[in-house]
C-alpha cells in the first residue's frame, strides 16, 4: 500500500563489476501502485503525483499489470533528449494548468523495478527474480511507459555512461543481482559524470543554522558579456561558513546598487536572464535572500552537467583561482556531450 519509499543508490567513482547496469534517468523517481481502476503515482517523498500527470495515469491503467507496484522514473522529453526543466512545470496547482501540460508536454514513466505483482510481494525476491518478472509482464509495452534497457555487462554499461550523457541522463546505476527491494536504504550503486568549471562568485546565502555562509552564487558571462547566475556550491563544514563571511565581508555590496543581479526581484528582469532570487514551486515560502558581492573573485568546482545554461545540481567547491579574471569564466570552457537520441535509449539501441 502506498507510500512506499523507493531504494537509493551512493555515490561511487567507477563501474563496480558482476551487476546488473541501468542507465540513470534525470527525472522524477516515481513508485506507482495500480489495482483495476485505481492509480497511485507516489514520489520519492512518499508524497504523491498522481494528480499532475493524468496522461499516465490513463497510461498506467491500459499498459501496467492488473495489480502491481512498480518502480521507475517521470520524464519529459524535448528534441530527443530529457528537459527537467518543462517536467518540473508539470508541477502546477491548477487543474486547467497540469491538462494543458499534459497535452503540451506529455511524459513518460520508465520502469525499472517491480516490488509486487498480483497477491506476491517480490520485496525480498532477487533483483534478477524481480527483473525476469518485470520483462514479462512488460513485453511489447508501449510509450509512454517504457522498459528501462538493463545490461550485465560492464564493457555495455561503461559504453553508456560514455554516450548517453546526450540524451540528458546523467550517469549510470549498478544492482547487485541478489539485491532484494529495500525502501530508503542506499543499496544501489551510481556513477555521474564529474567535470570542473572556473565560475564567478557573486553573492552568497545565509545558513539556516545562523550568520554563516550557507551556499556561494555561482555565475559564468555569456557572449553579450552579461553575467548569468548558473547555480550554487555548497556542503561546507561550520567552521568554514564561518570563515568565509570573514573572508568575502571586502567584497560586500550594501546595497547592492550596480551589481549585474541587483533587479532579480523585477520580474521583467528575471525573463532576460538567469538571476538568483526567483520564486519557485519547490522553495515555496523559503527564505532565498542573499549578500551581493562585488563579482571580482573566481573559484573552481565540480559538477556533474548541465541542465541549459545552470549547473543541474549543486557544485561542489574546489578552491579559489586567484589567477583567473573573472572575465574570462564563459561557457565556452564547458564541454558539450554529443547528441544522442532518447528513443534509442529507451530501446536499448
Amino acid at each position: 500500500m502506498p507510500p512506499l519509499k523507493p531504494m537509493l543508490a551512493r555515490s561511487v567513482k567507477t563501474i563496480p563489476p558482476g551487476m546488473q547496469y541501468e542507465a540513470k534517468w534525470d527525472g522524477f523517481r516515481a513508485i506507482v501502485h495500480r489495482d483495476g481502476a485505481e492509480v497511485v503515482i507516489g514520489s520519492r517523498t512518499g508524497k504523491p503525483l498522481t494528480r499532475y500527470f493524468p496522461e499516465l495515469v490513463e497510461a498506467v491503467r491500459e499498459r501496467l499489470p492488473e495489480r502491481c507496484v512498480v518502480d521507475g522514473e517521470i520524464v519529459v522529453a524535448h528534441g530527443g533528449r530529457l528537459d527537467f526543466d518543462r517536467l518540473t512545470e508539470r508541477i502546477h496547482p491548477a487543474d486547467s494548468r497540469v491538462r494543458m501540460l499534459a497535452e503540451r508536454t506529455p511524459a513518460r514513466f520508465v520502469a525499472f523495478d517491480l516490488p509486487a505483482l498480483g497477491d506476491r510481494s517480490l520485496m525480498d525476491a532477487p533483483l534478477t527474480e524481480r527483473r525476469t518478472e518485470l520483462e514479462r509482464v512488460l513485453a511489447g509495452v508501449r510509450p509512454p511507459v517504457h522498459l528501462a534497457p538493463a545490461t550485465r555487462e560492464v564493457a555495455v554499461a561503461q559504453e553508456w555512461f560514455e554516450r548517453y550523457e546526450g540524451a540528458g541522463l546523467d550517469g549510470v546505476i549498478a544492482k547487485p543481482l541478489d539485491l532484494r527491494y529495500r525502501p530508503d536504504a542506499r543499496v544501489m550503486y551510481k556513477i555521474k559524470h564529474e567535470r570542473t568549471a572556473d565560475v564567478v562568485v557573486a553573492g552568497y546565502r545565509l545558513h539556516k543554522s545562523g550568520p554563516v555562509v550557507g551556499s556561494l552564487l555561482l555565475g559564468l558571462y555569456d557572449e553579450r558579456g552579461a553575467l548569468q547566475h548558473v547555480g550554487v556550491c555548497a556542503a561546507f563544514t561550520a567552521r568554514r561558513r564561518a570563515e568565509l563571511v570573514a573572508e568575502l565581508e571586502p567584497l560586500v555590496m550594501d546595497p547592492p546598487d550596480g551589481h549585474p543581479w541587483a533587479s532579480w526581484a523585477d520580474a521583467a528582469a528575471r525573463e532576460k536572464g538567469r538571476l538568483p532570487g526567483a520564486p519557485s514551486r519547490w522553495s515555496g515560502k523559503k527564505d532565498l535572500s542573499w549578500v551581493a558581492l562585488r563579482p571580482e573573485r573566481v573559484c573552481e568546482v565540480g559538477y556533474d552537467h548541465m541542465e541549459g545554461d545552470r549547473f543541474r545540481h549543486t557544485a561542489q567547491f574546489r578552491r579559489w583561482r586567484p589567477d583567473r579574471t573573472p572575465e574570462s569564466c564563459g561557457y565556452g570552457q564547458l564541454e558539450e556531450p554529443v547528441s544522442y537520441d532518447l528513443d534509442e535509449v529507451l530501446s536499448g539501441g
